[in-house]
Formats: C-alpha cells, sequence, structure tokens
C-alpha cells in the first residue's frame, strides 16, 4: 500500500512538471473557462506602426470570436527574427501568425510579380487584383507549395525614394547607393534605373544612411517616419514606383491544430483586421507626409513615366522566369 502511494503521488508530479512546461508557440493553458492555446504573431515594425495596430485588433478579435480559447501574442519590431525568419518559422511551426510583405517570392516564385516596379497603377487596381480571383488563386498555390496559409492582404501606400541628393531623373540616380529589400525585382528594377541597389534588412537602415553606407532608401511614408529616417534623409522623391501589400499569414500547422469554429473565427477576425488596418493606412500616410514636411525634407514631383520605362525590360524577363500569365493578368486590368 506505501508503495501504491508513493507511486500515486510521483505521478502527480510528473503530470504538473509536465503541465508547467507546456510554455511557447501554441502552447495550452487551463484558465477558469477551460483550455486557452496561446499563440505568437511576429512583424518587422514597431508599435505605432499600422501593422501592429492591425495586429491588435485581430488579437483582440480573435479572441473575442474564440469566446477566449485562443489568444494572440504580439512580437514586433523583429523580435521573432526578419520577414525571412518569420516565413520559414511558420513552415516549421515555431511561428503561428506573421505580416510579411515581398520576401514571400523567395518562398513562392509567383510573389515575384506583386514587386515589379510601376506593374500596378494605383492602389484601386491593387485591390482589384488582390481581393478578386488572382489573389485568391495566389493564396491557394502558396499554401500548397509552402504549408504557409496566407489569410488576408492588407493594402500599404506607396513606395516612395529618399535620399540625401534631389532626384527628378532615372540619369541622376547614377553612382546613388540605394538600400532595397532582398527581392530580385527591387535589385534589378533599381538597377535598371540606374542606381546602385544594395539588399539590407531594415533594421539597419538609419544608420547606414547616417555613417554614409547607403545614399537612399525607398518605402511607404510610413516606414520613413517611423523609422525617422526624415532625420538622415533630405529629399523625398514621389516615385510610387510600387502599389504594395503586407500579408496576414498563418502556419498551416497551426491551423490544423485549432478546431473548426476557431479556424473560422480566425478567418473572420482576418477580414475584420483588414478592413480596419487598410483604413488606418490611409491616414497614416497623410499624417507621414505632414511629418516630413515639418522635418524640412523637399518633396520632390517627378514624372513616373520616366522611370518606368526603365524597367519593362526587367518586368518582362522577370515575368517570364516567375509567371507570365499572371503578370499578364495584372496588366490586362489596367483602366
Amino acid at each position: 500500500m506505501k508503495n501504491v502511494k508513493t507511486l500515486a503521488v510521483s505521478a502527480m508530479i510528473l503530470v504538473l512538471t509536465l503541465a508547467g512546461c507546456s510554455q511557447g508557440t501554441g502552447s495550452s493553458k487551463t484558465a477558469e473557462a477551460g483550455s486557452v492555446t496561446t499563440l505568437r504573431l511576429g512583424h518587422i515594425q514597431n508599435e505605432e506602426h499600422a501593422w501592429h495596430l492591425g495586429s491588435k485588433r485581430f488579437a483582440k478579435l480573435v479572441e473575442e470570436k474564440t469566446n477566449g480559447s485562443v489568444e494572440v501574442d504580439l512580437y514586433p519590431s523583429s523580435t521573432l527574427g526578419s520577414d525571412r525568419d518569420l516565413v520559414e518559422g511558420m513552415q516549421i511551426g515555431s511561428v503561428d501568425f506573421a505580416l510579411v510583405a515581398g520576401v514571400l517570392s523567395n518562398f513562392h516564385p509567383e510573389y515575384a510579380i506583386l514587386e515589379l516596379p510601376y506593374l500596378f497603377e494605383n492602389n484601386e487596381h491593387l485591390r482589384n487584383f488582390l481581393y478578386g480571383e488572382g489573389g485568391e488563386n495566389l493564396q491557394a498555390d502558396m499554401l500548397e507549395q509552402t504549408g504557409v496559409r496566407g489569410l488576408e492582404f492588407f493594402i500599404r501606400s506607396p513606395r516612395l525614394l529618399t535620399a540625401n541628393k534631389r532626384v527628378e531623373t532615372p540619369e541622376d540616380l547614377s553612382g546613388v547607393k540605394i538600400r532595397v529589400p532582398n527581392i530580385e525585382a527591387s535589385v534589378e528594377g533599381w538597377d535598371a534605373m540606374g542606381a546602385n541597389p544594395t539588399p539590407m534588412n531594415f533594421s539597419e537602415v538609419y544608420s547606414s544612411l547616417q555613417t554614409g553606407v547607403i545614399d537612399a532608401q525607398e518605402n511607404p511614408a510610413s516606414f520613413i517616419t517611423n523609422a525617422k529616417l526624415q532625420e538622415v534623409q533630405d529629399y523625398l522623391m514621389m516615385t510610387e514606383h510600387v502599389y504594395g501589400y503586407v500579408q496576414l499569414l498563418m502556419s498551416d500547422k497551426t491551423y490544423e491544430k485549432l478546431t473548426v469554429s476557431e479556424q473560422k473565427a480566425v478567418e473572420e477576425a482576418a477580414l475584420e483586421a483588414r478592413k480596419y488596418q487598410n483604413e488606418l493606412v490611409s491616414k497614416q500616410q497623410e499624417e507621414a507626409m505632414q511629418t516630413m514636411r515639418e522635418a524640412g525634407m523637399e518633396i520632390v514631383e517627378v514624372d513616373r513615366s520616366l522611370f518606368s520605362e526603365k524597367v519593362q525590360t526587367v518586368n518582362k524577363k522577370l515575368a517570364n522566369k516567375y509567371g507570365r500569365e499572371l503578370y499578364d493578368e495584372i496588366v490586362e486590368m489596367r483602366e
């Protein structure tokens, strides 16, 4: 009898120990209302950015729609790593959700088409594609090939060029070292426009501009001001060379662990968060432009057609490489 009691106590200790070790991605904990699954969402922006505010709205909606059975913890400012780290983490299941943009082309090549400069005419053109059959097909193909599930596309404001010299034509880019994301379309596009493109993590951009490692960079307006790049750049060129997106993604390994009702709740929360974030981006773009003006940056209007002409050969080459059918579909949607 004494041995039986000893075994029972030992078993209880083991159970409690294992419960205490159940932490991290996709972990479950016992709450008053029952089991709670805690998931992690990462992105590269700071807590003031629309991405983070959209993530907060998404996390709140998930908790509400699952009646508290699923919670989402947020990890901004590259806490869980770079864009590439986040995608790789979702593939193996160590990251549950992420907001990622152009780096997806390194995992599913067709995404490279969306990064081609001067492919989309404006945000309406972009929305028509992303929120139509084209966007749905792209996400389905990515899921099949990578194990990463696309939940929603969030719209971003157009990418603009900043530099410490006035740039009005492609000829003005000669010798300019410009930071670009590690995306083939960006590297080859800016090379065709006459610049010297330098792939670099976004977290390194401020110090590299400050020390002269690079002369210029290109990003949406809110990215520029959130990173305080107006402190180390004098000119803002309205190139609007890419109308882009960021995608709310989910590890399919995580998705399959949820109940059907929880999966539906996540999808509904993503759609509502998309609408909220898209409205917020428009507002933040206006605020960012005002911030740059007040900081003394000179706003330079450019003839976009001059830059667009330079990249057409690159665009067609990469379209043939990564998806001519998708490229033609997007071009045909132009008004």
